[in-house]
């Protein structure tokens, strides 16, 4: 199979590229080769096959679909950013450009499609009750946040909630501009799949870590925050009161599911979108993680610093079963063991593009 990958020169998109290679699969890749993501200097990329174009770009997108037999979607702006001064580039690279490649797909008669969805486009995971069951609390207000009271309430009682795992049926509530796109990206891809009897695959990622993720970056997930603390010689700094539940998922792993989900949509009926949550199913907190990096690391300790930013959310933890029971995927790389792997493992750096 000959498949494009948009953003395959990136943190996430560059392991799938190896992990298509090592199934036997031919990619090709295509990539903006944004500072954002790659700093300033150039962004080497092994083997042939790699197009340095902006996915908004039609022209240069026909071109890479020649050929081609399934298009693995990564491109994107990730992470909360700085402002919502970001909101127009986050719309145009993620939306706009995930609209020019859908079109280009239509035209060049390529109907299968994997796409980088994200856990984000939930809001807040999923919350019980004692005395009303399921219930979905509203955004958390400021004015809570900044007197510390980080925990979501039930919005009938006003008493503490039980977090538990959010399965993919669940109600969207993007609560940023970041999860705001990923959400458009995907219904775009539903729509073009009904159009063109295509066939659409969005994985979920939950919160992606390994080697090679950028340091030094408002972009970047949290994981790359504190390790880049700890690169620094620095604590980490974990907001609020680092009891965030989530669910970190190895870069392996993600790029393991989207080679077979690449191997798998082909099979699928036309007109056909299918959402799968791609996460361990092991829950951690921040501070669990910030802890687990900075003993591996051998360096400063954590401090937890009662910040928080507006649009985060205090704890959502995927039910991934849907996709191993599909599928048959399986996470391969625990907590512990990928946390002690990437204290050490090399990051790109974002003043130079290269991994340090």
């Amino acid at each position: 199979m000959r498949v494009l990958v948009t953003g395959g020169a990136g943190f996430i998109g560059s392991e799938i590229v190896r992990a298509l290679v090592s199934a036997g699969h031919e990619a090709v890749v295509l990539d903006a080769l944004l500072p954002s993501a790659h700093g300033s200097g150039a962004v080497p990329h092994r083997g042939d096959g790699l197009i340095v174009a902006d996915v908004r770009d039609r022209k240069a997108v026909d071109g890479a679909l020649a050929g081609i037999d399934a298009v693995c979607h990564q491109a994107a702006m990730v992470g909360l950013g700085k402002d919502f001064a970001d909101a127009p580039d986050y719309v145009g690279c993620n939306d706009v450009g995930t609209a020019v490649l859908l079109a280009a797909m239509a035209s060049a008669g390529v109907r299968s499609l994997v796409l980088a969805g994200s856990m984000v486009v939930y809001g807040e995971g999923r919350y019980d009750c004692r005395d009303h069951g399921r219930v979905r609390p509203g955004p958390r207000a400021e004015s809570d946040l900044a007197a510390g009271r980080f925990e979501p309430r039930c919005p009938s009682c006003d008493t503490a909630l039980v977090p538990g795992l959010v399965g993919e049926d669940a109600p969207v509530d993007p609560r940023n501009v970041y999860a705001t796109t990923k959400l458009a990206q995907e219904h775009l891809a539903s729509s073009w799949a009904r159009a063109t009897g295509g066939r659409t695959v969005s994985l979920r990622y939950h919160n992606v870590y390994g080697p090679g993720m950028p340091r030094d970056t408002p972009y970047a997930g949290v994981a790359s925050f504190f390790r880049s603390a700890l690169a620094r010689g620095e604590s980490p700094r974990v907001f609020e009161d680092g009891g965030q539940r989530r669910d970190f998922v190895h870069v392996r792993d993600v790029a393991a599911a989207n080679v077979m989900a690449l191997e798998a949509v082909a099979g699928r009926g036309p007109g056909t979108f299918t959402a799968y949550n791609t996460g361990s199913g092991q829950p951690h907190t921040i501070g669990e993680m910030a802890t687990a990096l900075a003993v591996a690391h051998g360096g400063k300790a954590p401090v937890v610093t009662g910040e928080y930013r507006l649009g985060d959310v205090r704890h959502v933890t995927a039910d991934s079963r849907r996709l191993r029971e599909d599928l048959g995927w399986r996470p391969g790389v625990g907590f512990a063991e990928g946390m002690a792997e990437f204290a050490r493992a090399p990051l790109r750096d974002s003043s130079a593009g290269l991994p340090v």
